[in-house]
């Protein structure tokens, strides 16, 4: 009895693994007749674990999903990574999921075995985050979880937004994505009364309910919505704009520039222009001097007065070369 629900453990992990097994394979990895396999499945079966099971060269055997959760066989790695990420989404910025988090958390620190736990622990005593530069809102979420329904099933949205200033406006919007950014989840939707693609911070939206119709998929903004967000947060931030033509090809500047530091344009295979920007002149100083290439600033004056100063600095910094011989 004992090896035969040693054997059905083992038979279970495999099965949670995302992939159709076929009988012979199975029976190959427990050391058994592909008889033994059906008769387990069927012991799993009555046990109310929903195997399905397809005929043919592809078929096989496969947990579906049920009515309940079926108890979970974790490898050590899979434990411990499951630990460490409860313990993040404890400390983390999603309202409503700490106390969760760290109930899920005690009930699989409890049946953890003690090597595990020295694991967890060590990661948990040496392992330690940088505090965020701020404080950020909480998200809420159900909120979340209504948007990313609403993403899935291609239903109009009925929010309220505030913007930065506090101010409330009635929004209604087709969501196509929700994007994570450190601390931060962002809805990125067209706006059907203006017609354009819009970032919404989801800590300040307010779903109203029921949901619209349903509407036709659309591609990504700019075929990338983290890209198209971190661009679109970054640029909001900025003090300081810039076009820069850059002499060096497109491709080349792109290999260089996050998105969220800057968009680059190609002019012809030789140049292209940067348009960047940054909180402070100093920053987009630095940005401009590590592209590697040479560059022509035109705009704003103040920047390239700016330039003309830390030009001035860098060569009092530096003694002038000695005469050749």
């Amino acid at each position: 009895m004992l090896e035969t629900s040693a054997r059905l453990l083992r038979l279970l992990s495999l099965l949670q693994t995302p992939r159709d097994w076929p009988g012979s394979e199975l029976a190959e990895r427990l050391g058994v007749t592909g008889r033994t396999i059906r008769k387990d499945v069927e012991r799993l079966r009555d046990l109310g674990y929903p195997v399905d099971a397809t005929r043919g060269s592809t078929g096989g055997y496969r947990l579906a999903s049920g009515a309940a959760m079926p108890p979970l066989l974790l490898t050590d790695d899979e434990a411990v990574a499951v630990t460490v990420g409860l313990r993040t989404v404890a400390q983390g910025a999603m309202a409503g999921m700490e106390e969760t988090s760290i109930q899920a958390l005690a009930k699989l620190e409890q049946v953890l075995p003690a090597r595990l736990r020295r694991r967890v622990r060590t990661l948990q005593r040496y392992a330690v985050p940088v505090p965020a530069d701020r404080p950020s809102a909480k998200v809420d979420t159900d909120v979340l979880t209504v948007l990313v329904a609403a993403c899935r099933d291609r239903e109009r949205l009925r929010l309220d937004y505030l913007d930065h200033a506090g101010t409330s406006t009635r929004r209604t919007v087709e969501p196509q994505r929700v994007v994570n950014w450190g601390r931060r989840w962002y809805l990125v939707a067209w706006d059907v009364d203006r017609g354009d693609w819009r970032t919404f911070r989801v800590d300040r939206i307010t779903p109203r309910t029921p949901s619209g119709p349903r509407f036709a998929p659309r591609e990504d903004p700019e075929g990338d919505a983290a890209r198209y967000v971190a661009g679109k947060v970054s640029a909001a931030a900025w003090r300081h704009r810039a076009r820069v033509l850059v002499h060096a090809p497109a491709a080349e500047v792109l290999e260089r520039i996050n998105p969220a530091v800057g968009t680059v344009e190609a002019i012809d295979a030789d140049t292209c222009v940067l348009d960047t920007g940054a909180d402070s002149l100093d920053t987009l100083a630095v940005y401009l001097g590590m592209l590697g290439h040479d560059f022509d600033v035109t705009d704003p004056p103040e920047l390239m007065a700016h330039l003309r100063a830390l030009a001035t600095r860098y060569t009092r910094s530096t003694p002038p070369e000695p005469p050749e011989d």
